[in-house]
């Protein structure tokens, strides 16, 4: 009975050891845009990751929006006193490299 077992035992090893890696996510990159500004959107897997939006018109700087993970809340918090809402956080970047 052992004898039998090992066997079966290498086989069902061998065959999880050789199965397809998982598919690489789906990437989505979007671009809005108008007279006045750019919105450059990443999604991975149908969620946005990075929204980076660009003035044209304006000498504002261009920023970017942090987007809160839908299942996940920052230890922090908003950082503003406001509560926390779907939409994101706004980052501007002060040194580029």
């Amino acid at each position: 009975m052992r004898r039998l077992a090992v066997p079966l035992l290498i086989a069902a090893f061998a065959r999880g050891a050789l199965a397809d890696p998982p598919p690489e996510p789906k990437v989505e990159q979007t671009v809005a845009e108008d007279d006045q500004v750019r919105i450059e959107e990443l999604k991975v897997r149908g969620e946005a990751k990075k929204v980076t939006v660009k003035n044209k018109k304006t000498k504002a700087p261009d920023y970017e929006i942090i987007v809160n993970d839908a299942g996940r809340e920052s230890a922090g918090g908003t950082g503003t006193g406001l509560p926390k809402s779907g939409s994101g956080t706004r980052v501007w970047r002060v040194l580029n490299f």
